[in-house]
């Protein structure tokens, strides 16, 4: 029987790992991230991978460094055939590459040579991207550039977030991984070398990347809402308070005219319309604005609203603008 190892840290990971614990293949030991402080209580909370992992008596290694004497020797005594990877979360050096006889193979959230990094989920949609999808390789020393084994393409709406793209792809991917670990063992396997000239990079998330830049189109400002939910998630200022922006849409040609407001003398952020459930932003470049309506917002400290709810209990002029900056 093919012994495999796993890792994988989050949510992503699970449906993966369950379909090759459910497979013929044997699982024989998960490497997954240690337990980390959580939210506010800064509880220490184990990773969805270790839970299910334990639910399954199935052996963890939780090393702080993947280069530790302990950890290897653990690892080769798993004695696994292959190695699976699914948003683990750290770069492998190479003596964790050699451990498994064939090898480690890993399920990447983009449609490689785009977007390799640790979010290629979020800045695929901040892009503005239409299609996405999943990419199997085999893992190399440099990060994400390993010969192509598979690929799956799934379109992305307009107005989907990164958490609706994210569930879809780990069940593609889950699907697309057992089809390639069976081909590999079989040696029906194709690889196909990555086109360096196409490569892109979708470096990891912060919290800066969720403050809104007014200037910026509106379809790019709905796009950036909708790439960061659920975190870090796009803010924005108004009167020096913080909101968070929980969803958006882009507004046709048609609502825009009936505005009547959108010329050369905009500035981007200022509100175009604040009555019943809508709340109307301008963005975009001055002469050449656009602008999105905001659905759900979420004052600092409270919880998220609609846009009713929240112009119910707050007084939105429309000479207010948002802001970038609380100073402003």
């Amino acid at each position: 029987m093919v012994r495999i190892v796993f890792f994988g840290t989050p949510l992503f990971s699970l449906p993966a790992l369950k379909r090759l614990i459910d497979s013929s293949y044997s699982v024989v030991g998960v490497v997954t991230q240690p337990d980390r402080p959580k939210n506010r209580g800064y509880r220490t909370t184990q990773s969805p991978v270790k839970a299910m992992a334990h639910s399954r008596n199935i052996p963890v290694l939780q090393p702080d460094t993947l280069k530790n004497h302990e950890f290897l020797n653990s690892l080769t005594d798993f004695r696994a055939d292959l190695g699976v990877v699914v948003a683990y979360g750290k770069i492998l050096p190479e003596t964790v590459l050699k451990a498994p006889r064939l090898g480690l193979i890993n399920v990447h959230a983009s449609l490689l040579p785009k977007y390799r990094g640790a979010a290629p989920i979020q800045r695929a949609i901040m892009a503005g991207e239409d299609r996405t999808g999943i990419t199997i390789i085999k893992l190399v020393r440099r990060m994400d550039a390993g010969p192509i084994l598979a690929r799956q393409t799934r379109c992305i709406d307009r107005d989907e977030t990164s958490d609706d793209v994210e569930r879809d792809l780990a069940d593609i991917g889950a699907s697309l991984l057992l089809k390639s670990v069976d081909d590999l063992i079989s040696n029906r396997i194709e690889e196909t070398v990555q086109d360096e000239c196409q490569v892109t990079y979708a470096p990891a998330l912060t919290k800066v990347d969720g403050l809104i830049d007014w200037s910026q189109p509106g379809e790019a400002v709905h796009n950036r809402v909708r790439a960061l939910h659920s975190w870090p998630r796009a803010y924005t200022f108004l009167r020096k308070l913080r909101y968070v922006i929980l969803k958006t849409c882009i507004l046709k040609s048609a609502d825009l005219t009936r505005l009547e407001v959108i010329d050369y003398k905009l500035s981007p952020g200022q509100v175009l319309e604040a009555h019943g459930d809508r709340l109307v932003v301008s963005a975009g470049p001055i002469g050449d604005s656009s602008a999105v309506s905001i659905l759900t917002i979420q004052p600092e400290g409270r919880r998220p609203l609609t846009t009713r709810e929240f112009l119910a209990g707050h007084k939105i002029l429309t000479s207010d603008t948002f802001r970038s900056s609380p100073e402003q």
